[in-house]
């Protein structure tokens, strides 16, 4: 007891803050607290010695006795630097531990009754010495694996002795947490210690080999960085060295653009990937141009649909433009708006496919602008005529040298939009040859089920056709193939009647010839029967080309007279028309002014409109020949073979001598025999004319027919009906007969061509002979 009394020592406390000083240990640290500044300076009139405790809580700015660890390090302040607002940096040495007996705390300074713990200088048990060794070796993994610590430090470790001392010292190198670093200050025996020692650096050898294994999985990362940035700018010295700095700043702007497109995913990555070949491409090869090229196209293209101005579609006003700009063509116009209606309540319907057919002149091509024009769309214009090689619409692939994209993708980019309308133009003009079949490369474009994801050659990414609305024009059918066909929607124009070319006239194509002329319209005006006389007397034609470019000759005659100043205003009437455009140029056939012999009125198709067609058969004493003229085709000759044949199988009801093919010649004629004609339904005028003449009995001068023969006399139907009655009320016929299957047609005629002709539908050849053979009244 005498003895610890002895060693109670009564110092200066200073209390820490986040550090556990250890014997050994050399530190420096900052001083504030009004208290640990006065515990200094006594403690600099009691041989520097100071007491080091450390706080529990480090927030608590006046600490006291409870506050404070009572172990701790005595320690000498080996130097003092004054710092402004008041504070000093101290630097001190630890000497030894010390546990605290009583706290001395007055209003100055905090001190403390402490007496300092006594390190065990005695040999080491086994235990200890196993306990001392598992130290050595963890020291010798920890400083290996930190090479924050001299390896030298390994050499000074192991030639220490003392194992307090060696804890006390490697302690003040460990990043050890509070509790850790406070729990070894405290523990006094010295087996305890060296077991909870070994446990802390164990944990802190396993802390340390994750630090290493994050730290070189940064390296790492931060190494492909670093040598990225160093083969970039090596590249770009490079680059600089051949005059082309700006190709990386190039490449860049094109992945900004591209990602600005607005285009599908899978495509933005495959483009990406083209654009960045350009980095490792040398800018003088041509396949450096060939890139560019390629990028620069997908740019132009557009990608993005906008469909804000769907929902505002104004029906009347489409209805107003259309009628504005065409007159008639009432199938044309219900058909459009339907799809305007449907888009009004759907924002994404597929586009459909239209294909207006007709004779030429009818203003197919002209719709599709007016088309546009009231569904407020840009309008784009693809002629196929004579086109013969499938590239022209799907493109050539790049390695082919001066390859571009189809004609289709050519129109997208001038349209600039995903949802233009879109005219194929004279579909029906397609060829192929050798280089392939074009027909083929437009199916994927017209299948609303496939042109969503139209691939075209050049571009080799998908391409969403599928918004915009294509409308295709063609003279006919006939010529297209069939799986082409049955992907549209055909809808058919009929030529014009005289009276709606005499309105499309009168409100388009004067005034708009009048403007292009720069004359006023009460300078010049044409009346309405020449207008008339111009339709049926220089004209032969199902559209109004023809009309026009003789109303451009008028205008023109007229223009010389008002610049020669002969006259100030024009009137072109029927009376002075061939002043203007010469002698009549076309003269319809007229009815003879008596019934003939085997003279039949037929009716005609032909792909200019309607046409008149008398039939000649004459009979004479022979061997059974059979003679056609006129010019006449495969399918024509063969129904007159027809006829011949049904007339021999009812030659007696008649009073026909059954023997007439064996000693009678036949001679059948169709007059304009330059003029090549051809087709079916001239079989019931043929066959009536030649019954004719076998019987002697005359034909009705004020009747026209037309039909399909068959070998048992039915009267087959046959196409072109409005055509072939608006020939018959030019030539002034009363009565037409038409096979009973066409009856249904006549709904869809006007009125105005129906009126003045009694229309007969008649189902046998008999009914034709009936309605039309006239009997002869042998008493005269």
């Amino acid at each position: 007891m005498e003895n610890n009394f002895e060693m109670l020592e009564t110092l200066p406390v200073i209390p820490l803050r986040n550090i556990v000083v250890f014997p050994q240990m050399v530190t420096h640290f900052d001083v504030g607290r009004d208290k640990s500044i006065k515990a200094i300076e006594k403690a600099e009139l009691n041989d520097s010695r100071i007491l080091l405790l450390t706080q529990k809580d480090a927030m608590e700015m006046g600490p006291k006795s409870e506050d404070i660890y009572d172990v701790g390090t005595i320690a000498i302040v080996r130097q003092i630097l004054k710092l402004p607002h008041g504070q000093m940096r101290i630097l001190i040495e630890g000497e030894e531990r010390a546990e605290v007996k009583s706290f001395i705390d007055n209003e100055e300074y905090l001190s403390a009754t402490c007496i300092p713990i006594k390190i065990d200088d005695s040999d080491l048990s086994v235990t200890e010495e196993a306990a001392f060794r598992l130290i050595k070796n963890d020291l010798e993994s920890y400083v290996t694996d930190n090479s924050k610590i001299n390896v030298t430090a390994i050499e000074m470790f192991n030639e220490m002795d003392a194992p307090d001392l060696l804890i006390d010292m490697v302690a003040s190198y460990l990043p050890l947490k509070l509790e850790d670093a406070q729990k070894l200050l405290e523990i006094s025996d010295r087996y305890e210690r060296l077991v909870e020692f070994h446990a802390v650096l164990q944990r802190e050898i396993e802390l340390l080999g994750i630090e290493n294994k994050i730290n070189q999985r940064v390296k790492s990362q931060m190494g492909k960085v670093q040598k990225e940035y160093y083969l970039r700018e090596q590249l770009k010295a490079i680059q600089a060295e051949l005059g082309d700095e700006d190709s990386e700043d190039e490449v860049e702007n094109y992945i900004e653009k591209i990602k600005e497109l607005g285009m599908p995913e899978e495509t933005e990555e495959k483009v990406i990937k083209e654009a960045k070949k350009l980095q490792k491409t040398n800018p003088n090869s041509a396949e450096y141009g060939v890139l560019l090229n390629y990028l620069d196209w997908i740019i132009a293209l557009p990608w993005d649909y906008d469909d804000k101005d769907e929902g505002n579609i104004d029906l009347k006003k489409s209805e107003e433009i259309l009628d504005e700009d065409h007159y008639g063509l009432k199938d044309v116009k219900e058909r459009i708006i339907e799809f305007l209606a449907v888009r009004k309540l759907n924002d994404s319907p597929k586009g459909p496919i239209l294909c207006l057919v007709g004779p030429p002149g009818v203003g197919k091509t002209s719709i599709a602008r007016s088309v546009a024009r009231s569904l407020d769309r840009e309008f784009v214009r693809m002629s196929l005529g004579g086109v013969r090689d499938e590239a022209e619409i799907r493109g050539h692939r790049r390695t082919y040298v001066g390859a571009l994209p189809g004609r289709v993708i050519s129109s997208m980019k001038k349209a600039g939009t995903v949802n233009p309308v879109f005219l194929l133009d004279e579909i029906d003009k397609l060829g192929s040859d050798y280089r392939g079949d074009p027909s083929s490369g437009l199916l994927e474009v017209l299948d609303p089920e496939q042109n969503n994801t139209f691939t075209d050659h050049y571009l080799d990414v998908p391409y969403d056709l599928s918004k915009v609305l294509f409308l295709t024009t063609a003279n006919t059918t006939n010529t297209i193939p069939d799986p082409l066909l049955d992907r549209m929607e055909v809808i058919k124009i009929d030529g014009y009647t005289p009276f709606e070319k005499l309105q499309i006239a009168k409100k388009y194509i004067v005034p708009k010839q009048l403007k292009e002329a720069s004359i006023k319209e009460d300078t010049l005006t044409i009346s309405d029967n020449a207008l008339l006389g111009i339709i049926n007397d220089y004209t032969r034609e199902s559209g109004v080309r023809g009309l026009e470019r003789n109303i451009q000759k008028i205008i023109r005659k007229a223009a010389v007279q008002i610049v020669r100043k002969e006259k100030t205003s024009i009137r072109v009437t029927e009376g002075n028309l061939n002043k203007y455009l010469g002698p009549k140029i076309y003269l319809y056939d007229v009815l003879d002014e008596e019934n003939q012999i085997g003279v039949v009125n037929g009716l005609a198709w032909t792909s200019v409109g309607g046409t008149t067609l008398k039939v000649e058969a004459n009979i004479t004493e022979g061997s059974g020949k059979v003679q056609l003229t006129g010019k006449l085709g495969d399918v024509m000759k063969e129904s007159a073979q027809a006829a011949i044949t049904y007339i021999r199988s009812i030659a007696g009801e008649y009073g026909v001598d059954g023997k007439f093919s064996s000693n009678k010649d036949i001679h059948l004629h169709v007059p304009e025999g330059a003029t090549p004609k051809d087709g079916p339904s001239a079989g019931v005028t043929i066959a009536t004319a030649i019954l004719s003449a076998l019987i002697k009995q005359p034909v009705r001068n004020d009747i026209a027919m037309t039909g399909e023969i068959t070998l048992r006399g039915r009267v087959l139907p046959i196409g072109g009906l409005k055509e072939k009655l608006l020939a018959a009320n030019r030539m002034g016929v009363k009565t037409v007969l038409i096979p009973q299957e066409n009856e249904r047609d006549l709904a869809k005629i006007e009125d105005i061509i129906k009126k003045p002709l009694e229309i007969i539908p008649v189902k046998t050849v008999k009914e034709v002979f009936e309605k039309a053979l006239v009997e002869v009244d042998e008493s005269k």
